[in-house]
């Protein structure tokens, strides 16, 4: 009898001693993964090891970068990445604020950029640039600088204006720029009240 009460009770203790080590080994496994808000943001899969890597918002953000080259009268000009959403006023602010010389009103700070393009601030020191007259910029008459200060006209497209009246003739209306290929009514309607035909 004695015996049998022996190895019943080392038999609990063995079974004891199993359950609470599977205890503890579930309550490392919980603690090792991500809860609440950290959880909802992250996208990575948790492999057999319990590791994590990588998250969704930094692929994301890398994502949506665009590039802009920001030059002229900022205090760091270069290439800078930015939110697919940026404001100009964002790029200046990056490349370290406008100058002392920098014309700010010039620029239309509250403009969404676009990847690739060239932000110029100009200075109020200069004439103004050819081509331009009361604030807006004359598409039969501009340089090529002149017309890349319009919002989404950069230098190729700038070209492509300058070499469409170099080839058909000045333009008659400000609505003929969309004849120049890549000009779009939706580009258009951001430089319409930019635009003059003369």
């Amino acid at each position: 009898m004695n015996l049998k009460r022996t190895v019943g009770m080392a038999a609990l203790a063995v079974l004891f001693m199993v359950t609470a080590g599977c205890g503890r080994e579930a309550r490392e496994f919980i603690s090792t993964a991500p809860s609440g808000s950290e959880a909802a943001g992250r996208t990575e899969i948790q492999d057999e090891d319990n590791s994590y890597e990588g998250t969704g918002d930094a692929d994301t953000a890398l994502d949506a970068s665009i590039y802009v080259y920001v030059c002229g009268e900022v205090n760091s000009p270069g290439v800078y990445a930015l939110r697919e959403d940026a404001r100009a006023f964002e790029a200046v602010e990056a490349a370290g604020g406008m100058t002392a010389d920098a014309d700010g009103q010039a620029v239309n700070l509250a403009r969404i950029l676009r990847d690739g393009e060239q932000l110029i601030v100009p200075s109020r020191l200069n004439a103004p640039a050819a081509g331009t007259a009361g604030g807006k910029v004359n598409i039969n008459t501009a340089d090529v600088p002149a017309l890349m200060t319009l919002s989404g006209i950069g230098e190729s497209k700038a070209e492509a204006i300058i070499a469409y009246r170099e080839e058909k003739g000045p333009f008659t209306v400000i609505e003929d720029i969309m004849l120049v290929g890549g000009i779009k009514s939706s580009l258009f309607d951001r430089i319409k009240d930019d635009i003059t035909v003369g």
